[in-house]
């Protein structure tokens, strides 16, 4: 069964595997107030369908995200927690069954914290990584203060999410963040091999077993989420964002002298 949502996130549905496709690569799959809508209600729809086992989140082999929209970003500031952003992100990471991402270039911001989420991560070796929330004069989401720190430890976490500097696959891979490096063309159809393994198996044991692994975290990534977005909105309003904001529309260095 083949399904697509809007033209910007492409689903389709075969063989128990839901595959979810940023397909806006002349905008480096950068996601739009839209397209998050398109995310959250494609996860509730798995969520609640029977056929779907498993979900495979898929970008281009030379992208996976730029991040937000910039300009859509700034029309549309993510103001309560309804707001699409919030959805897809509360939708990902409280999602029963299995999520496997493939990832292939740059994965930038929400790009990158999507992936705390997910149950396998498979990248091409042109992967690279960021979270650079703190340039933009903004705080981090989808609970990375909390998870970011937990999974590469404080010294790492810092130099991510304090500096926002970027890492490589293969710092990604000795971390824990994802499961394989392969050739970029070759991503997506391993993350498809491993997802229909997994919707070969019984769903009420895969559901089963994650909500016992994440059990541990699972209240405290709600409640960093939710801090992270009050933050977030707040800091969104504040001279340092606009500021950042304005001189990556304007495409010159931010001056952060006076914040």
């Amino acid at each position: 069964m083949s399904t697509s949502t809007i033209p910007e996130i492409l689903t389709h549905v075969d063989a128990g595997v839901m595959t979810m496709t940023l397909n806006r690569l002349e905008r480096k799959n950068s996601i739009t107030s839209v397209m998050y809508g398109a995310m959250a209600d494609a996860l509730e729809s798995a969520n609640h369908d029977a056929a779907v086992r498993a979900v495979v989140i898929q970008g281009h082999e030379t992208i996976f995200s730029a991040g937000n929209d910039i300009g859509d970003f700034l029309n549309k500031p993510p103001s309560t927690p309804d707001s699409p952003v919030f959805r897809f992100l509360r939708g990902i990471s409280s999602f029963p069954k299995p999520i496997v991402a493939a990832v292939c270039g740059p994965a930038v911001g929400i790009g990158t914290t999507m992936l705390l989420h997910c149950d396998l991560v498979y990248a091409g070796d042109n992967a690279a990584f960021s979270m650079p929330f703190v340039n933009l004069g903004l705080c981090p989401e989808a609970a990375s203060s909390f998870l970011v720190a937990q999974l590469m430890g404080y010294p790492r976490a810092a130099e991510a999410l304090l500096l926002g500097e970027p890492f490589m696959v293969e710092t990604a891979l000795e971390m824990g963040l994802i499961n394989r490096i392969v050739p970029p063309a070759e991503v997506n159809a391993l993350a498809q091999r491993q997802a229909l393994k997994l919707a070969a198996k019984p769903l009420s044991a895969l559901i089963e077993t994650k909500r016992l692994m994440k059990k541990g975290n699972a209240g405290m990534v709600a409640e960093r989420m939710a801090e992270e977005g009050v933050s977030f909105g707040r800091m969104l309003q504040e001279p340092a964002a606009r500021e950042a904001f304005s001189a990556f529309m304007e495409k010159r260095r931010p001056d952060f002298s006076a914040f």
